[in-house]
């Protein structure tokens, strides 16, 4: 049997078939456990402070001073948070460049209104082949769209459309706090446009996955199929988490969808309203994974050079079959790792590695160069 990744990407109507499928699926969340919370213990009594409180358990409180009362209200049920984020989800729909004259070949995928003035956040898989672009926002008003940037490394993109006053989405914030077991709401457009917002939940079932990705990716047993691309993974705070992307398929393998973090998002769009698109960093060579994190193993190998393409690389006499073990400090052993790491600077920044060069364990500065 083939195991393959696939991009829950725009879904295709040809001649009005269905030609790829897209859905969410459903999940229950995990029993609450013991949970921490900062206390003080006076005259016997034990008292949590609110603001714990509520940074643990979720939910909102508020103090009459007046009655010395404090007003505690749990977190918002699935229905609650669906009706908060749904006005946030749009559909996108228009036409693949690889559509030819057939009139009924569209596409479409899932977007989250990100600043109210029409910027919408969905994936470049969705929109990078797409033309005339249309936005449909959940109380059925139709904008024309625009692709603004696109990042196909990291699969995120930007949309314009001619628009006041949009509901914005909450996004979480970066770095991500969440936990293995949390539940999660997907919202999204699948199978047919008709189905737009429609809502799912289930659990994150994994974090920092590297799966056929550049960055780390967020794992939901979420089902994410064709159509849902650019849509939201949803914690209970009514916070984006995730935009969600692929999922694994295969005979036998269940609900193994992948969304792309909060941090990911936070990185790419901060660099393109900053740049208009992504500076991203590279230490200015070729590298390949040991076989050991190649398979998933527990590995502290390096990483090994396969060529050499900046002049800074070469000034320190970097060969190919050297060795990468550690950059700005942090020990390295997949490329992922690296990619996450190199966010955090700009091409022509200086960053320290330490590498076997020349059977020579040896530290040196580099300067990073453009990706």
């Amino acid at each position: 049997m083939k195991r393959s990744m696939i991009r829950a990407g725009a879904i295709v109507l040809t001649g009005g078939l269905l030609v790829t499928g897209s859905a969410f699926a459903a999940g229950t969340a995990a029993s609450p456990g013991t949970m921490k919370m900062s206390a003080t213990k006076i005259n016997g009594e034990v008292y949590v402070k609110a603001s714990s409180l509520t940074g643990t358990l979720g939910g909102a409180g508020t103090y009459d001073a007046s009655s010395k009362t404090y007003s505690y209200t749990p977190p918002a049920d699935i229905p609650t948070i669906i009706s908060k984020v749904s006005p946030s989800v749009v559909g996108i729909i228009g036409k693949p460049v690889n559509g030819g004259d057939q009139r009924y070949a569209l596409a479409h995928g899932t977007g989250v209104i990100m600043k109210s003035d029409g910027w919408i956040l969905t994936n470049a898989h969705v929109v990078k082949d797409m033309t005339n672009i249309t936005v449909v926002t959940a109380d059925g008003k139709q904008y024309s769209g625009k692709t603004s940037n696109v990042d196909e490394v990291s699969d995120l993109a930007l949309v314009k459309i001619n628009a006041t006053k949009l509901p914005v989405a909450k996004f979480a914030a970066s770095p991500l706090q969440a936990k293995v077991g949390e539940t999660v709401i997907a919202i999204g457009t699948p199978v047919s446009f008709s189905l737009r917002n429609t809502a799912t939940t289930g659990i994150l079932s994994g974090m920092n996955r590297s799966v056929s990705s550049f960055y780390r990716l967020l794992q939901t047993d979420a089902a994410i199929n064709p159509g849902n691309s650019g849509g939201p993974l949803v914690n209970m705070k009514g916070e984006v988490i995730g935009i969600n992307s692929m999922k694994f398929v295969d005979e036998g393998i269940d609900n193994m969808g992948f969304s792309i973090p909060i941090d990911t998002v936070s990185y790419v769009t901060g660099q393109f309203f900053k740049y208009d698109y992504v500076k991203r960093a590279s230490l200015g060579v070729g590298l390949e994974e040991s076989y050991a994190a190649i398979v998933g193993l527990p590995t502290d190998d390096g990483l090994t050079v396969t060529s050499v393409k900046s002049e800074s690389a070469k000034k320190l006499g970097v060969q190919i079959g050297d060795v990468l073990y550690s950059v700005a400090g942090h020990q390295i052993s997949s490329i992922v790792e690296l990619n996450e790491l190199l966010k955090s600077y700009l091409p022509g920044q200086q960053i320290e590695i330490m590498m076997m060069i020349d059977g020579d364990l040896v530290t040196r500065k580099l300067t990073l160069t453009t990706a």
